[in-house]
Parts: structure tokens; C-alpha cells; sequence
């Protein structure tokens, strides 16, 4: 069963980035090497925990900065590298991706 949800999709997108991001720039075939490992169960924990959830915006639009400076730093490295070439190797989710920056920037629910 398909599950399209926005978090889902996002979370597919971002193991896609740091997949590539590794393969290409640690030689890795098909497991992820120890650090991009690390990064990428810190980035879906940070999805899990996002205050917005369903109705978020792309994280470069996002008024909420989750991520610790050095993370933050890992994540745009990576990003800068696979996001041109998600075109080619994921087109569906860049499209997606696409759609979902045009998203307006979510209001941040209130504090329990």
C-alpha cells in the first residue's frame, strides 16, 4: 500500500539525497557509510519531531531551524550536491519536492 502522506515523502527524499550524497562522494555501493548513517537517522528524527508535520513546508523555507549548527552544515552540503542530481536519479520526488516549496510557510502551532 502507497502511503503519500507529506512527512513520508519527505523523509523518502531526504535518505534519496543522503543515499546519493554517499555514494558519490564516499564510494559507498549500497550501505550507507557510518557518518551519513548518523545524519540520516538525525534527519528523520528531526521529521518525526516537526511541530508543522503534515503541514510543512520544504526545511529551507521553514521559520523552525531543528537542526544544530554542525547538522545544519552537514545537511546543506549534502543538499547542495544531490539536489541537482535528484533530478535525474529521483524526477518524481524533485518534481514534488518542487510543488511543495511553493507551499506558504506554515504558522507555528501554539505551545501545550
Amino acid at each position: 500500500m502507497r502511503n503519500n502522506t507529506r512527512l513520508n515523502r519527505e523523509t523518502h527524499t531526504v535518505s534519496a539525497m543522503i543515499r546519493l550524497y554517499c555514494r558519490h562522494q564516499h564510494s559507498t555501493s549500497s550501505d550507507l557509510c557510518p557518518d551519513c548513517q548518523s545524519l540520516q537517522a538525525y534527519a528523520l528524527q528531526r521529521l518525526e519531531k516537526c511541530p508543522f508535520q503534515e503541514g510543512k513546508t520544504t526545511c529551507a523555507r521553514c521559520p523552525v531551524h531543528c537542526y544544530t549548527h554542525d547538522r545544519r552544515e552537514e545537511i546543506r552540503r549534502v543538499m547542495r550536491f544531490a539536489g541537482p542530481r535528484m533530478l535525474f536519479a529521483h524526477p518524481w520526488l524533485t518534481i514534488l519536492h518542487l510543488f511543495d516549496s511553493l507551499r506558504k510557510e506554515p504558522v507555528k502551532p501554539p505551545r501545550p
